[in-house]
């Protein structure tokens, strides 16, 4: 049976994994068919395309070598047909109900013993619409990874390359694997002196991210904010969750980017911000002296050397200047600060705490990331993330892709995480709360239209 060795910040999400605060990450797929949906239909079509990825039916194993690590294998078992499900979404169909039942259906956590993702057909929308949500666990994917998967369950796409075959023989990694070398080199000096210059390329590599680990827990610990400031957006965890979307039309984000500058993540994160001014105001919260800061999560696929895993992440550290009235100048301190992360690069500062993560040993991460993580309330409130998607029109089964919400899962002791995610002509927006924290996140929500119309100059 095929396995592969999990990485090492693969397995910090799995560690992370409890009841009331489930690790999966996701996406509500919003489609527009030209006929009477056939949920049956549907299922069959979902189920047929994901037997051609084989990273879908692999399940979590461990692994003795090395102590403490896991690794994907091959579910005897597996029935696609078992991950899928089917659900009527309460009439009129509308938003609200869409996102009542998304709700329910993200607060429970995957089965750890089975392969790490479902599928839920959501029918009866208004419109004849139909929707589908994907849960996806984090140690299987992270956001542009969790895309290539989607793109293969689509009409016209192939599914994607397999990640997780095994090592081929004699390019096992570290000390054993170089010993194990060198034994079988040694009546080959040709053989002896790749191996050599092999071993040398592993060291020198491992030194670079010993250093680079250095670095980074080193920025860490000089972010770290003691005594912490009174947050809003901090609270214990709970099984409670709330789900709410929202789409920003494209046309509106593109004459804020002519007038004032930036990126669309840039504007992204300060329409976020005024949202959060103004949903916090009227809380009660005193904004004008109030400290947020956000962790941006950013991909490193195309720098990263390791073969092991499917989470390439590292992330910025941005404070949100939710202190700031002005709305411009609000723009300019968020577009200012990423523009300084973006210089220093991915994989150096505070925020690149999940470079950090995948420099740990496995048996480490079982011991310790769940204690560890406690003190991610002492770095940042929130977690924004943008995840990008290809510019082209797709569907499903003909049914033409219309909206798409990506989600986060909460991190630990944060009561609200914000994914953003361009398709087409709209910015979709996807949060998740601890509804027992926040009772009134929707608010936020509704907020998020006025933050963007002050940028905008449609609002005073």
């Amino acid at each position: 049976m095929a396995t592969r060795e999990i990485g090492a910040l693969d397995t910090a999400f799995l560690c992370l994994e409890q009841h009331d605060a489930p690790m999966h990450i996701g996406a509500v797929a919003v489609f527009d068919p030209r006929e009477e949906v056939d949920p049956a239909r549907l299922k069959a079509l979902l189920a047929e395309r994901v037997e051609r990825i084989p990273r879908m039916r692999r399940h979590v194993g461990d692994s003795w070598l090395p102590a403490g690590a896991a690794q994907w294998e091959e579910d005897p078992d597996f029935r696609a047909e078992e991950h899928i499900h089917n659900h009527g979404v309460p009439w009129p169909g509308g938003p609200d109900e869409l996102a009542t039942l998304v709700s329910e259906l993200v607060a429970e956590p995957l089965d750890l013993t089975r392969p790490l993702w479902e599928l839920h057909v959501l029918t009866g929308l208004h419109g004849g619409r139909f929707a589908i949500l994907v849960k996806l666990h984090h140690a299987l994917a992270d956001g542009a990874g969790a895309v290539e998967l989607g793109l293969g369950l689509l009409d016209g796409f192939e599914p994607v390359a397999d990640t997780h075959e095994p090592d081929p023989a004699g390019t096992e990694r570290g000390v054993l694997g170089f010993a194990r070398s060198m034994l079988t080199s040694i009546s080959r000096p040709d053989r002896l002196v790749r191996t050599t210059l092999t071993a040398a390329d592993e060291l020198r590599h491992t030194v670079q991210q010993a250093g680079e680990a250095l670095n980074i827990g080193w920025s860490v610990l000089r972010n770290v904010q003691m005594p912490r400031p009174a947050s809003p957006l901090l609270a214990p965890r709970s099984a409670s969750k709330r789900i709410e979307l929202f789409a920003l039309e494209m046309g509106d984000i593109r004459r804020v980017r002519k007038c004032h500058g930036g990126t669309t993540n840039d504007i992204v994160l300060a329409i976020v911000t005024g949202a959060l001014r103004r949903w916090l105001t009227t809380r009660g919260y005193p904004v004008d002296t109030l400290r947020l800061r956000a962790l941006v999560p950013v991909s490193h696929r195309c720098r990263d050397r390791q073969p092991a895993g499917n989470n390439r992440l590292s992330g910025y550290l941005c404070d949100l200047p939710v202190n700031e009235p002005d709305p411009r100048l609000r723009l300019d301190v968020l577009r200012s600060s990423m523009r300084d992360n973006k210089s220093a690069g991915p994989l150096r500062g505070p925020g690149a705490l999940p470079v950090l993560a995948d420099r740990v040993p496995p048996a480490l991460h079982r011991l310790a990331t769940r204690t560890a993580v406690r003190g991610a309330p002492l770095l940042f409130d929130t977690v924004i993330t943008n995840v990008p998607l290809p510019d082209m029109p797709v569907s499903l089964d003909g049914a033409g892709l219309r909206e798409l919400y990506p989600l986060v899962p909460l991190a630990a002791g944060h009561a609200l995480s914000i994914a953003a995610s361009q398709y087409r002509d709209r910015v979709h927006v996807g949060l998740q709360a601890n509804r027992a924290a926040l009772p009134d996140i929707e608010k936020f929500n509704e907020a998020l239209p006025h933050a963007l119309a002050e940028l905008d100059g449609s609002e005073a």
